[in-house]
């Protein structure tokens, strides 16, 4: 077990390293030029669109409205990343590294809104009417048969994944922290957890979609309202944490309390890798959730799209690092969700450590559910509808287990697997790009002729 966990760990260090976070940023920087950064210059107009878009799309070609499809994928997103993955990559690699999440996420909303509009564009019609598509569906039907096997790959590491990432590790977490918090037997926080996934899985997509439309705004504005209470009493810390974030994002992070100190590098390294984990862009999840959308316009959809890793990585995220950061606890030793939770109650004594425990709990069970569609939608892909059944069984099975057993070897399996997963859909991304730019160009072409902004 010893050696295939080390083989793992080299593959792991070969696909998460400088090739891979530089073919992430490489290909959201040639998305962004190529789009002559419209997701961040139409940033106001993607929340109208995503506004407008709360109780059904603009036609009834899909199965839910385009708001619940950017909460189904956001659900997915705003997860342990955001309290533990910001945490640890603090801790890795300072608090510059807080400064390569953000520039991963703005090169990032061109590389989601790209996976949209593709997804959206390129979708089909399953057995049972429902909509379906994705980085699986666009490699084959937008580059031919040809590159199908590409799409299969996706299709195949991205299944296997979702049990890793989506499911095990997320139950395992809420376990941890329940228990921590208050007291709560690992096995009695996974029945509790596998009941009420099961019971929003009988109700498929849709039901999905009506749950993160309700739970995900509102986890999200209270952690986020909490948050800022805890930089408004560390306000005067604010410049200081500020000019560290840009300071160590280009010089080294020197050793300080139990920090270690990090050199640049790390701080690239670990902002990239944890900005990517959080905000899932390049990764080629969320368009799964975006083609189901209510929408026949593959870019308005991708404008909605966008703003997932804005509010996950430049707001969620930034409020975590920050409220690390000013609290001082980045140089205590401590990491991962036990950092966070240091932070916020240095913060509010006596209460933080219980926010951060509710909001990872709600995270990680919105993560289980965001998940599980995109490995239905995967094991539908590569096996037709038959196999979904099975595959939800083995998924609501998966939960209680994990929330039990010891998941370093898992964790390591899923997040080698992500990483294989981000391979073809780029490579789907980068020679589907003239398609994105066409779209896009006409689009604005035609706004600009019915003299809409």
């Amino acid at each position: 077990m010893e050696a295939i966990s080390n083989f793992i760990s080299e593959i792991n260090g070969l696909v998460w390293g400088p090739p891979m976070l530089v073919m992430i940023l490489g290909v959201g920087l040639f998305l962004s030029i190529g789009l002559k950064l419209m997701p961040i210059m139409k940033l106001r107009a993607g929340f109208r669109l995503m506004w407008s878009g709360r109780a059904r799309g603009d036609d009834d070609d899909g199965d839910i409205p385009p708001f619940q499809a950017l909460m189904t994928a956001l659900s997915a997103t705003v997860g342990t990343g955001n309290i533990a993955g910001v945490a640890t990559a603090v801790f890795l690699g300072g608090p510059g590294a807080l400064f390569w999440m953000w520039l991963t996420a703005l090169v990032g909303m061109a590389t989601k809104y790209s996976e949209a509009v593709l997804a959206v564009r390129f979708r089909e019609v399953d057995e049972r009417g429902n909509h379906v598509g994705g980085p699986m569906y666009y490699i084959r039907n937008g580059l031919g048969g040809k590159w199908a096997w590409l799409g299969v790959l996706f299709a195949v590491f991205a299944a296997i994944a979702a049990f890793g990432i989506g499911n095990t590790v997320q139950a395992n977490s809420v376990a941890d922290v329940l228990e921590s918090n208050f007291d709560l037997p690992h096995w009695v926080t996974g029945v509790v957890l596998m009941f009420l996934v099961g019971m929003v899985l009988i109700g498929g997509i849709k039901r999905i979609g009506q749950v993160a439309s309700a739970l995900v705004p509102f986890m999200a504005v209270s952690y986020v309202m909490i948050g800022l209470i805890v930089l408004a009493i560390n306000a005067n810390q604010i410049p200081d944490a500020i000019s560290m974030v840009f300071s160590y994002a280009f010089s080294p992070a020197a050793a300080e309390g139990g920090f270690a100190g990090a050199a640049v590098w790390a701080a690239i390294r670990f902002g990239v890798a944890r900005g990517v984990f959080s905000n899932e862009a390049g990764l080629g999840s969320a368009p799964i959730a975006h083609a189901a959308a209510q929408t026949r316009n593959p870019v308005k959809q991708g404008m909605v799209a966008m703003l997932g890793t804005f509010i996950d990585t430049i707001i969620v995220c930034s409020i975590t690092g920050l409220v690390i950061i000013t609290s001082g606890v980045w140089t205590s030793g401590e990491t991962g969700a036990a950092l966070t939770s240091l932070a916020f109650e240095a913060g509010l004594p006596g209460f933080g450590n219980y926010v951060v425990a509710i909001a990872l709990a709600i995270f990680a069970f919105t993560t289980i559910l965001g998940w599980s569609f995109y490995g239905e939608r995967c094991i539908e892909f590569l096996f037709g509808i038959k196999a979904i059944l099975p595959y939800r069984v083995l998924w609501i099975v998966a939960i209680p287990i994990g929330a039990t057993i010891s998941l370093d070897f898992i964790w390591l399996v899923a997040d080698t697997l992500n990483a294989m997963m981000a391979l073809p859909n780029l490579i789907g991304l980068l020679l589907l790009s003239p398609v994105v730019f066409k779209l896009t160009r006409e689009h604005f072409d035609k706004q600009k002729t019915l003299g809409v902004e």
